[in-house]
């Protein structure tokens, strides 16, 4: 193997050095930030600290910031606070979420629909992207929430949030987004996007992980989401991960100063691979867009006719590349992905689609590196398979 390249950034990133050294300059600070001596009170100014920086990076007031487990934990609570209400006996019961949300939202909108909830899927274009149109056809007096993420995990397509937040909020509804993948990459401000909810994971841009933020605009709806003492305005108990608020606190920090050039380069790496793979290798489909206005930079989803994705990844593992396939298999299940099934994708290109996710500390050099072992084993698999191209 001449070298290593990950090329999965947008399952986790590497957390900064930077981060892990602010961690360790502030192990001292263990204290329990409810306690009311010295130590406890150290440490939760430190939170306070990093309750403002992550505010900052989404033009937020700290206290509408409520720490997490992470974007799965926050995505929950916000589908729950809903069917809690519905379970009041509020007359708005029906929640509407994009078609190709993450798993988070995903799988906790069928568990809800099972339960006899009220649970619609607004249906999104070629590139993945939702249709307003659509989103309007779904709504009325009876919609409680609507779920739209900022950016695609897969495909890497920016969504119309601050569009559908506008027609949310014109039918009475409160608008919810999923800002994972976006976070560090383009701008997200929850005043522009117009969200009422907002959830984001450290990990996904530099920091620890097991930390995220629910983002609640001051006056939606809210209620426990654990219960125990009065930690997070009495929202979430359990003592604070201190460690954890303090990485993703610098996370944040970095992110805010490092966008504009983050962004520049992430676009320049994707749009290099994106132009040799298609001149090195015959009948490829680039998934979602390649409009920078309409695409996260860094992430390029291709499905390669004739060749199967998990058969791609193992070579490209075989030469130390790091990537994800548009199936499921790592997690044993051959499911081709729904998101880019929901886009219009036929069964067999979506098990053949493999994403790159470019991150910080990626180079040109990394893209040369693909370039060279990429089309060689594109050859070998479609050689081995019984279609052709």
């Amino acid at each position: 193997m001449d070298r290593y390249v990950y090329l999965d950034n947008n399952g986790t990133t590497r957390t900064a050095d930077e981060v892990l050294d602010f961690m360790n300059e502030n192990s001292g600070l263990y204290g329990n930030a409810s306690s009311m001596h010295t130590i406890g009170r150290n440490a939760a100014a430190g939170i306070d600290w990093a309750r403002k920086e992550v505010a900052a990076l989404i033009d937020a007031e700290p206290e509408e910031i409520f720490f997490t487990s992470g974007a799965t934990e926050s995505n929950n609570t916000v589908l729950n606070i809903f069917r809690d209400r519905a379970d009041a006996g509020e007359k708005r019961n029906r929640i509407i979420i994009s078609a190709v949300e993450h798993p988070a939202s995903i799988e906790t909108a069928k568990y809800l629909k099972k339960k006899g909830y009220h649970v619609d899927l607004c249906p999104v274009d070629r590139i993945g992207r939702v249709i307003p149109e659509e989103l309007e056809k779904l709504m009325g007096d009876d919609v409680s929430l609507v779920s739209v993420m900022t950016g695609n995990n897969e495909t890497g397509t920016i969504q119309p949030v601050a569009e559908c937040a506008e027609i949310a909020h014109r039918y009475g509804a409160y608008m919810h987004t999923d800002a994972t993948q976006a976070i560090g990459k383009i701008p997200v401000s929850v005043n522009l996007l117009g969200a009422d909810y907002l959830s984001l994971s450290g990990h996904k841009f530099y920091g620890p992980k097991g930390i995220g933020v629910l983002y609640a605009r001051k006056g939606v709806p809210l209620s426990p989401f654990v219960h125990g003492g009065h930690q997070e305005h009495g929202m979430r108990a359990g003592t604070y991960n201190n460690q954890g608020i303090y990485g993703i606190g610098k996370a944040a920090e970095l992110a805010a100063l490092n966008l504009v050039e983050e962004h520049d380069r992430l676009w320049a790496m994707r749009e290099a691979l994106r132009k040799g793979i298609m001149e090195r290798i015959p009948d490829v489909i680039i998934n979602g867009s390649n409009d920078e206005s309409l695409c996260l930079p860094g992430t390029l989803n291709v499905s390669f006719p004739c060749a199967e994705g998990e058969s791609i990844l193992l070579y490209l593992d075989l030469e130390g590349i790091e990537v994800s396939t548009g199936s499921a298999c790592a997690t044993g299940s051959l499911e081709p992905s729904y998101v880019l099934l929901a886009s219009g994708l036929d069964v067999e290109l979506a098990h053949g689609s493999i994403r790159f996710s470019f991150g910080r500390y990626n180079t040109m050099d990394d893209v040369s590196y693909v370039l060279e072992k990429l089309p060689p084993i594109i050859e070998k698999v479609r050689k081995m398979s019984t279609r052709r191209v």
